[in-house]
């Protein structure tokens, strides 16, 4: 039923299911018969009556690659704080396993770079798969040596 309001605005009249046979929607209340969908509190599949639904609003980010290599990177400060401490001996050769071994690096990384931030006071000698620039001028201006892995 219209009613006309005193802005002359038509105004329908709310449909109220399950307010008796005589209301046009009564007894089912206008959801079929049985079922799940009949039942209160369902929603299939999370819709959302026709909205765009909340996973396909939100953007799609990032991709994992399955061959991505972890990197462990250790700059020359750190490794200079661990020669003070007498963890590491400066005659013995640095490498991904001697750190691995001392847990400074983690033991899933697959590769090993040295970065340059910092200083270093002794002569070292390092086995790494990857090297900064600074880091490598930084050990060869002191006489230490930097060998590469090839992959």
């Amino acid at each position: 039923m219209t009613t006309l309001n005193t802005t002359n605005k038509i105004v329908k009249k709310k449909i109220r299911p399950g307010r008796g046979i005589g209301s046009g929607k009564g007894k089912t209340s206008g959801r079929g018969h049985k079922g799940q969908k009949s039942r209160s509190g369902v929603a299939i599949k999370s819709y959302e009556g026709g909205q765009m639904p909340l996973y396909r609003r939100l953007p799609k980010r990032g991709f994992n690659p399955l061959t991505k290599k972890k990197v462990a990177k250790i700059n020359l400060d750190k490794i200079q704080f661990f020669l003070t401490k007498k963890t590491i001996k400066s005659s013995e050769k640095i490498d991904s396993n001697l750190l691995k071994k001392l847990k400074i690096i983690k033991k899933n990384s697959s590769l090993l770079k040295i970065l340059g931030t910092g200083e270093i006071k002794e002569k070292i000698n390092i086995e790494a798969d990857l090297v900064s620039k600074s880091a490598k001028d930084k050990l060869e201006k002191l006489g230490g040596s930097i060998l590469i892995k090839k992959k």
